[in-house]
């Protein structure tokens, strides 16, 4: 099966590290131009210096912080100006820690504008170009608590389900162009994020990094074998 992404441009926002670099790496490794967006400079360089180039691409980036919306809409403009980009990665990093009661509504204002309305901003930046190719993938990077809601993620849980919302009603308005939306929601992967999380739960609970740990492994793997025996679920429902 070909999979080359020759000539093709890709946008990869939170892509200085975690999910978002090992993304770029894969697209970069199968021939894709990436352009990287992220709020640190110096990691982006380093990202773009180290990623692969197999048919001599010259990847690039842009510095804008997801926090600022403003900033994101004028660095998505500068992009697509220089390059044709048919391939949107919307990768960010989640909101703090804490249950959904009690959560100052600042915060789930700050994560709305971070990840729904960023989101909207960069597609309406890339998607006159999709139209004009004919082709175009927009994937979203979610997490799995759009179908399990996480424990001590309530703002978390509740924008990233915006964002699912949002996508498929993306998807339901511009696949006639031949632009596809997708959702992909990762589990526990180790990033700075989930590293961050745990020494947040352990402080709060008094425990240890290892006690966090092994409780999340525990979780992961009841999660694993309730999954992996749907008759043993059927019967127990």
């Amino acid at each position: 099966m070909d999979i080359s992404l020759k000539h093709k441009y890709a946008l990869v926002c939170g892509s200085s590290q975690g999910i978002g670099l090992a993304v770029a790496e894969e697209l970069a490794s199968l021939g894709a131009t990436c352009i990287l967006l992220a709020r640190n400079a110096e990691r982006l360089q380093k990202a773009v210096d180290e990623l692969p180039t197999p048919n001599q691409q010259t990847h690039a980036y842009e510095v804008a912080d997801f926090s600022n919306p403003e900033a994101v809409r004028i660095a998505a403009k500068k992009i697509v100006k220089r390059f044709s980009v048919t391939i949107l990665i919307n990768n960010t990093g989640g909101p703090a820690a804490g249950p959904i009661v009690g959560a100052p509504i600042l915060d789930l204002e700050q994560a709305f504008q971070q990840h729904v309305v960023c989101n909207q901003l960069l597609v309406d930046a890339v998607l006159p170009g999709m139209k004009e190719a004919g082709y175009g993938r927009i994937i979203n990077i979610i997490s799995t608590s759009v179908k399990t809601p996480l424990p001590n993620l309530g703002v978390s849980n509740t924008i990233r389900a915006a964002v699912a919302a949002w996508a498929k009603t993306m998807a339901n308005e511009i696949g006639v162009f031949g632009i596809t939306v997708n959702n992909v929601l990762p589990g526990s992967t180790c990033t700075g994020r989930l590293e961050a999380l745990m020494k947040q739960t352990a402080h709060v609970g008094g425990q240890s990094m290892d006690e966090v740990e092994r409780q999340n492994l525990k979780r992961l793997l009841m999660w694993s074998h309730f999954w992996l025996h749907p008759l043993r679920r059927m019967s127990a429902e």
